[in-house]
């Protein structure tokens, strides 16, 4: 049989919603979800239509994108009963692939049951790899099996195991990137949330535009520091950060003295002062470092906010980045988080921030490596 492929419409949400009562027990789209997936999200939701009345909706893909980055989802494939047998899963797996070199990305993920043996052997027989379980994942606490596919090839990655770790305040980016550095480089520690706040406690700037105060450079380096970490920090700017985002004369007097207080402990430090050139990422790969850099959030999330993330990896072609904040508005799940392709140009820019082009990083070593 002969499909036709187009992109998912409003019209069909009741004919995709018998379709996916009918292939899953659990796990289930809704209609509310289905009309935000085909008319808000950052998403393709592909349909495939049969030529005979009873499959003339015979299947879908939806695949998900990641804002800034170079990764996409395979969120979810599904075959009616009267379509099986027809090769569809394959032409809709290729199919989404195709969407996803279309939007400019590199690796295409996927989650499968493991039990789930006829979808396992299609997306092995198409050159995916097992890289990852997650245990209690599905609504029955079945586990999931990651699947990843570089589908745009180009360099091979340096892969390195990064433990994850979300941030669970919105102001608190900084201490999770921090402990899953820390983990990284000292297996044996635990990731746990009384020590993300109490960095936060030892690293904040006390008061940011609105809110809570994020973490410093200096105020994290320090944190580090007293860890037990060889650290080096990076600053390109002088004097506190994103002071003139602060209305109150008194708050901003208040991060004046904490950035001084900050400024003294690091003078009778340890903490190596980095140049502000671009982090030589390759370099701090080959030694084993881990580095937290401030990055303006617009290139991910269409925020102009600072926020941290961990670099865990790079490449020729892509910088990979662990973000601790998980956009659950965007049906983001932490494993969208993880490993984020991100290619070496939008890092660049997201890396560098503001007018004055800040750059702001801190970076980590096992205790008796030196900086080079």
């Amino acid at each position: 049989m002969n499909f036709i492929y187009r992109l998912a419409q409003p019209a069909d949400v009741d004919e995709l919603l018998v379709l996916e009562n009918q292939c899953f027990e659990s796990d289930r789209l809704n209609a509310r979800s289905f009309h935000w997936m085909v008319t808000r999200a950052n998403a393709r939701l592909i349909v495939a239509l049969g030529d005979q009345p009873e499959q003339r909706l015979a299947g879908y893909a939806l695949v998900l994108f990641h804002r800034g980055t170079s990764l996409g989802r395979l969120y979810s494939l599904a075959i009616s009963d009267a379509a099986r047998g027809q090769g569809l899963g394959q032409q809709l797996l290729a199919q989404a692939e195709q969407h996803a070199l279309e939007r400019e990305c590199a690796y295409l993920r996927l989650e499968v049951r493991p039990d789930n043996a006829p979808a396992i052997r299609l997306y092995e027989r198409n050159g995916y790899r097992l890289f990852d379980r997650i245990d209690d994942y599905y609504e029955d606490h079945a586990p999931a099996l990651r699947y990843e596919k570089r589908i745009r090839e180009h360099a091979t990655g340096v892969a390195r195991h990064v433990p994850y770790y979300p941030q669970t305040l919105d102001f608190s980016c900084g201490p999770a990137c921090l402990l899953m550095a820390m983990k990284a480089l000292q297996p044996p520690r635990a990731m746990q949330r009384h020590e993300e706040l109490q960095i936060w406690r030892e690293a904040t700037t006390v008061f940011m535009t609105s809110g809570h105060g994020g973490c410093s450079p200096q105020g994290l380096a320090l944190a580090a520091l007293r860890r037990g970490f060889v650290v080096g920090l990076q600053v390109s700017v002088r004097g506190p950060l994103f002071l003139a985002g602060v209305r109150s004369e008194e708050k901003r007097e208040v991060m004046r003295l904490v950035h001084e207080e900050f400024s003294r402990e690091l003078a009778g430090s340890t903490v190596r002062q980095l140049g502000s050139a671009p982090l030589n990422l390759r370099q701090l790969q080959q030694d084993n470092g881990l580095a937290l850099v401030l990055i303006s959030s617009y290139r991910l999330t269409r925020s102009k906010a600072p926020h941290w993330v961990l670099v865990t990896g790079c490449d020729d072609d892509f910088v990979y980045l662990h973000d601790p904040d998980i956009d659950h508005s965007q049906q983001r799940q932490a494993m969208d988080c993880q490993y984020m392709p991100v290619s070496h140009k939008e890092f660049a820019g997201m890396s560098c921030f503001g007018a004055d082009k800040l750059r702001a990083a801190v970076v980590l070593y096992r205790h008796g490596q030196s900086l080079i």
